[in-house]
């Protein structure tokens, strides 16, 4: 090939123009501009406004795979939440129901024994709905209030229970509201029998950190951890069979002869609105007989010289 139809002009990978350095200052000195000039003027605004509109399908048509993947996640995970949540409130419907046919067996078998041993039928136990309004301001104590008063029936004593247990008693009634002390409190006292052993007790209050202290036990009484105490119903106040507290620690203590003997009760009084007032026992029980005889006089020791004589 002859050398003259040879290109000898640079390939444009080799070709020469402004240095780096140069085209760095002009595009950073555009760029400084630009800023300055958006600031100032406001003039890219509306550029990009436009721009977003313009991208505004294209966005959301990149964004359509993800959301249909983060979706299609969020619904398998709940739909696997629900049907694991399905499963256990059938159990427990199932737990439930075969507890209630135990309970209305019981029933019917107490009927039956009470009929054959002529006792009168269990005392039916009144109750009232109530709703707690508030917490007392006393930092010391731990009392709530009800929007239940003596224009609705309430007494002093009341028991009130959530569906957990006793929560506490009625201790000041007023006419549209009534304050309630809590078990946990240092004042709360109540009386209550083992589950297990049937051993009866008291259990107090003020033990701190919302705890219980089951009283005057001896050192070497059947008590363990995880035993479950209730009402004993002999009172006159709190029926039988409601849920008091459980026992978490025990600290036989022998050189003063009883035990310590630690409670958590189980109703929580923590996040509770609804609540149910209880009549207290006594309100439906026969009065106690009144003996109708007259006291008899005394008799005076006759003195020498005297007859006796009888004083009024």
């Amino acid at each position: 090939m002859p050398l003259g139809t040879l290109d000898r002009t640079p390939p444009p990978f080799f070709r020469q123009g402004p240095s780096a350095l140069t085209k760095l200052v002009f595009f950073a000195a555009l760029a400084i501009f630009l800023m300055v000039a958006d600031l100032r003027f406001k003039f890219v605004g509306p550029l990009r406004s436009t721009l977003a509109v313009a991208l505004l399908p294209a966005q959301r048509a990149l964004a359509v795979p993800v959301e249909i993947a983060l979706g299609g996640s969020a619904y398998l995970g709940g739909l696997h939440q629900a049907l694991v949540a399905e499963r256990a409130a059938e159990q427990r419907m199932i737990a439930v129901s075969a507890r209630a046919q135990r309970t209305d067996e019981l029933e019917r078998e107490n009927a039956r024994l009470r009929a054959l041993l002529t006792l009168k039928p269990a005392l039916a136990v009144r109750s009232q709905p109530a709703e707690i309004l508030y917490e007392a301001a006393d930092l010391y104590s731990r009392k709530v209030v009800i929007d239940r008063g003596t224009a609705q029936g309430i007494v002093l004593g009341s028991p009130v229970v959530t569906e957990q247990g006793v929560l506490g008693q009625v201790t000041h009634v007023y006419a549209l509201t009534s304050e309630v002390t809590v078990l946990a409190d240092k004042d709360a006292a109540i009386p209550v029998i083992n589950v297990r052993t049937q051993q009866r007790g008291a259990a107090y209050g003020g033990l701190g950190q919302g705890r219980m202290e089951l009283r005057f036990v001896a050192a070497n009484a059947d008590v363990k951890v995880g035993d479950a105490l209730q009402t004993g119903g002999l009172d006159g106040v709190y029926p039988p069979g409601l849920a008091v507290a459980h026992v978490t620690g025990v600290d036989r203590r022998a050189e003063s002869g009883f035990a310590h003997i630690v409670l958590r009760p189980d109703a929580d009084p923590d996040g509770v609105r609804q609540v149910l007032v209880l009549q207290p026992l006594s309100l439906q029980m026969p009065p106690l007989p009144v003996e109708a005889a007259e006291p008899k006089p005394k008799r005076v020791i006759d003195a020498p010289g005297q007859k006796g004589a009888s004083a009024p």
